[in-house]
């Protein structure tokens, strides 16, 4: 497998994945209705972001997006979203994905990566971050409408680069 930058071309591929992840509304705070053009626009950053594809034989098997968490005061810190194809979860692409975002955002200069509403309900997103030095510094009970579970928490986590 292979981690390279997201080209236009990708897309094709990258909206169908998309579309499933925020269709089953259990992990990210999109709105299920979202609309291609709208994903496209959400998801496909501009410099100083960064889109990335994980591909294998030609075949997209995730995405990621990374960059500022916020503007101005905030921008030393990096954020980034990840999406797998359900087909192929559980095989090491979200953490090698989260790798390259992490890598990516120390060698750009960042403080950290932050994390701004990770579901509580996504164990496995949560042991793979934790696993590669993100924290939970916070949770907002009952902030994300689980369509299974209620309302339940987002964390809010965090990785510090060991800067000031």
């Amino acid at each position: 497998m292979e981690i390279r930058e997201f080209s236009q071309d990708d897309w094709a591929q990258v909206w169908p994945i998309m579309r499933e992840v925020v269709r089953a509304a259990d992990t990210y705070t999109y709105d299920p209705n979202l609309t291609e053009d709208d994903a496209r626009g959400s998801w496909v950053e501009t410099p100083p972001g960064r889109t990335v594809v994980a591909v294998e034989d030609g075949r997209v098997l995730g995405t990621a997006k990374m960059g500022p968490n916020r503007g101005g005061p905030g921008s030393h810190v990096a954020t980034a979203s990840f999406m797998v194809d359900k087909e192929v979860r559980g095989k090491g692409i979200g953490s090698a994905l989260c790798a390259d975002a992490l890598d990516w955002a120390r060698k750009q200069g960042f403080a950290g990566m932050q994390f701004n509403a990770v579901a509580e309900s996504n164990a496995a997103g949560i042991r793979v971050y934790e696993r590669l030095g993100f924290e939970i510094v916070g949770t907002v009970p009952g902030a994300f409408q689980h369509p299974t579970l209620g309302r339940i928490g987002l964390h809010v986590m965090y990785c510090d680069f060991g800067r000031g």
